[in-house]
């Protein structure tokens, strides 16, 4: 869709976009995709499809897009999984095919999205459309694996499930863009994980039970954090490590910008503004915050 063809709101001049509008649509985006992980929607058409396995069903739907690839090619593309959690998607593909595990993914997400009451008047819809397809359009997916995949995926005749296929697409660039940045900061699958749940942001006890990381694996990517002062001898975060970890973000932002470059600041805070619905209907709901 050429800019021209667009609303005002989704146009941008060509001065450079700021990252701190970049950050603050990443955070919109990722909030109002990552419900699909919790949902119970997510489970109950899994189990349809004959795979009751939580991690499984994780793995299958999230790379669904992708297609019948094995699931070495899933390890690749999610970065901080063990080989061994990612082993337990095999059988997936004989389970159902990829596309009815897309279209199951589909199916949950507008369930989940109905009994949460999201609400997004058709006027509001277009306008989140008119701003993030051309950022999707735009969109260089050279060494972005997930988000590619997923920009390949038809879009579904729902206009809200749809709209958050957009932002699922958007949502996984930022997630293949930043493992870029850890690969050029030598920060490994293990690394970067002991290193994130050292942030706070993420429950140790979660990272290890779905990344399945073993004790052994952990304590030396430990160590090694100690070693490059990012973590204290008691594995706690240090002002050093805190610091890398933020330049890393900022690293991100750095690479996304020229994704949000077609809509520029105003376009970019304007989608987030439009989708935050999403998110707070689920928060509304006692859902609370997933990512």
């Amino acid at each position: 869709m050429h800019l021209d063809a667009l609303p005002d709101s989704s146009r941008t001049d060509e001065s450079p976009i700021g990252l701190d509008a970049v950050r603050d649509v990443s955070r919109a985006v990722s909030a109002a995709h990552l419900f699909i992980y919790l949902a119970p929607e997510s489970a109950e058409e899994a189990a349809g499809l004959g795979v009751t396995d939580r991690g499984a069903a994780y793995l299958a739907f999230r790379s669904a897009a992708m297609g019948a690839v094995p699931w070495q090619v899933t390890l690749a593309a999610f970065y901080n999984f063990s080989p061994r959690a990612v082993r337990a998607m095999a059988g997936v593909w004989e389970a159902a095919p990829p596309e009815r595990w897309q279209a199951a993914r589909f199916r949950a997400a507008a369930r989940a999205m109905r009994r949460v009451g999201v609400r997004l008047p058709d006027d509001r819809l277009a306008e989140a459309r008119a701003l993030i397809d051309p950022v999707v359009a735009a969109a260089d997916h050279a060494g972005k694996v997930l988000a590619a995949a997923n920009a390949s995926v038809p879009l579904p005749s729902d206009p809200l499930v749809a709209l958050w296929q957009q932002i699922t697409v958007v949502r996984e660039w930022r997630g293949d863009a930043h493992l870029v940045v850890l690969a050029d900061n030598g920060l490994g699958p293990c690394d970067c994980l002991v290193l994130h749940t050292a942030t706070g942001a993420l429950p140790t006890a979660l990272a290890r039970a779905t990344r399945q990381w073993d004790d052994e694996e952990w304590r030396a990517a430990t160590a090694r954090l100690v070693a490059r002062g990012w973590l204290d001898a008691h594995g706690a975060l240090t002002e050093l490590g805190g610091a890398v970890r933020e330049r890393m973000e900022v690293e991100t932002d750095a690479h996304c910008a020229a994704l949000w470059q077609p809509i520029g600041d105003a376009g970019a805070r304007r989608l987030a503004s439009l989708i935050a619905p999403i998110t707070e209907a689920f928060e509304g709901a006692g859902a609370g915050r997933v990512g």
